[in-house]
Parts: C-alpha cells; sequence; structure tokens
C-alpha cells in the first residue's frame, strides 16, 4: 500500500528575487528533472505547487467569531516555505534518494501524511 508524503521545500526568497533568469530557469529544470525521475521510479506526484512570496501571506489566529488576521508570514525567518510536493510511493527511500536532487543547496523536509478517517 502507498504512502502520501509532502516534500516541503524551504527557500531563502531574498535569495530567489536577486536570482537571474538564467539561475531561475537551471532551479526550474532540477523540479522538471526531480518529477521525471519520482515518474521513472514508480511514484506518483499527485500535488503540488510554488508559493506566493511570504509576504503575501495572511496568519488567521481566534475561533470562528473572532477571527484576528494579519499580514506577513507565521514565523520571522529567512527561510520560508516556497513550495512543495505531494508524492505516493510504497519506498519512502527512493523517494528520500530522488529529494536528494533538490537538497542539494538546502537541507529539506519528507514527511508522511496522515490518511483521512475514510481511507
Amino acid at each position: 500500500m502507498s504512502t502520501e508524503y509532502i516534500v516541503l521545500l524551504p527557500g531563502d526568497e531574498s535569495v530567489w528575487e536577486r536570482a537571474s533568469e538564467s539561475e531561475r530557469l537551471a532551479t526550474y529544470a532540477r523540479h522538471e528533472e526531480f518529477a521525471k525521475l519520482v515518474t521513472e521510479r514508480g511514484m506518483r506526484i499527485t500535488g503540488g505547487a510554488e508559493l506566493a512570496h511570504s509576504r503575501e501571506a495572511k496568519v488567521v489566529r481566534g475561533p470562528l467569531d473572532e477571527v484576528t488576521v494579519t499580514d506577513g508570514p507565521y514565523a520571522e525567518s529567512v527561510e520560508q516555505l516556497s513550495g512543495f510536493y505531494l508524492v505516493e510511493t510504497d519506498d519512502l527511500d527512493a523517494l528520500l534518494a530522488v529529494c536528494g536532487l533538490l537538497a542539494a543547496d538546502e537541507a529539506i523536509e519528507v514527511r508522511a501524511t496522515v490518511p483521512s478517517p475514510e481511507a
């Protein structure tokens, strides 16, 4: 039975904003290679996205009828969550090996998702 894992991609947003077009294209090419390797090894990407800059984030706090909303990321940090993949596989070791392609510049986090009670 396959498990779904989230591959969390942190990044320094200021580095990305300063990156040249060729540096950005090289990063996108690495992600295309990641997707290709995942598929070739029998895994399946079920979702994922590049995220907008954290300055566009909204932080929501409070109970339903007393919600407060503030601007900016949840945590003040140089690194922010820049994107993610959802990958379905029954071979975590293979996924971790392929994730090395994305972890060349900074560490990434891979975590299993919790299956819904209906599953």
